[in-house]
């Protein structure tokens, strides 16, 4: 399906999801040519395996929401006055549906910003919604959060949080990564691929958010597409280089 282009001036206010400020963060070019002018790039790669872990954490959480008891790991982690959050829109999958999510209407931009959660935890001692993404990979070193790519990850837990702030919820500036490493040291398969799992704090700073939607405005609505990015693979492409 052909996705809907930005129109300058339009009163019909424009889906911008997560995915798509993630996107100008990290090109305003492409982001320009993909969103104004439809020139996009190939979609990517469906990370099937990924998805199956995702699919399966969320089972697992979820029976403990319906129970309100902490997940294991949470004991494990020293976090058990947190419980998965109980809400109808985590209960029917519209907070976790990328093409529904939890959105907001800013009304500078006339953008829905909008975005889909793996998870939400209640902290029973503040009152407060928690924030939380699952990871997956496979890797001999420890997982963490430190790398500089992984900048994408901390920007994507804070919209969330912006989103759900804006939303009227009360929101915990510390959300957690549920990343899971696939152990590779097995010296069969034996049909199954066993983890190890860390639940990984972050801090979380929305300040940047409303600024950022701002300069997404202005780019949407120049008659002028940004210069060529050297630090972009696509832009390299397109530039013969």
């Amino acid at each position: 399906m052909r996705k809907k282009l930005y129109i300058p001036g339009s009163n019909e206010p424009f889906r911008l999801s997560r995915k798509r400020i993630e996107d100008f963060m990290t090109c305003p070019c492409c982001f320009y040519r993909e969103i104004k002018l439809g020139k996009g790039k190939p979609p990517s790669f469906p990370w099937n395996l990924n998805n199956a872990v995702d699919e399966l954490l969320k089972r697992e959480f979820d029976h403990y929401r319906k129970i309100q008891e902490p997940h294991p790991l949470m004991h494990q982690e020293n976090i058990d006055n947190l419980v998965p959050f109980q809400h109808e829109n985590l209960e029917n999958k519209t907070w976790r549906n990328n093409f529904k999510g939890i959105s907001y209407l800013d009304k500078d931009t006339n953008f829905e910003v909008c975005g889909a959660v793996d998870d939400l935890w209640f902290n029973k001692d503040t009152n407060e919604i928690i924030v939380v993404d699952y990871k997956a990979t496979s890797k001999k070193d420890e997982v963490n959060i430190d790398a500089p790519w992984q900048i994408s990850y901390k920007r994507q837990m804070e919209i969330y949080q912006w989103l759900f702030k804006k939303n009227g919820f009360e929101v915990s500036a510390t959300s957690y990564f549920v990343y899971c490493n696939g152990i590779r040291s097995r010296e069969r398969f034996d049909k199954k691929l066993e983890f190890t799992i860390k639940i990984i704090p972050y801090k979380g700073n929305t300040d940047w958010v409303s600024n950022t939607l701002k300069l997404v405005h202005e780019n949407l609505n120049s008659e002028i597409s940004p210069d060529l990015n050297n630090e972009c693979e696509w832009c390299k492409y397109r530039n013969g280089r």
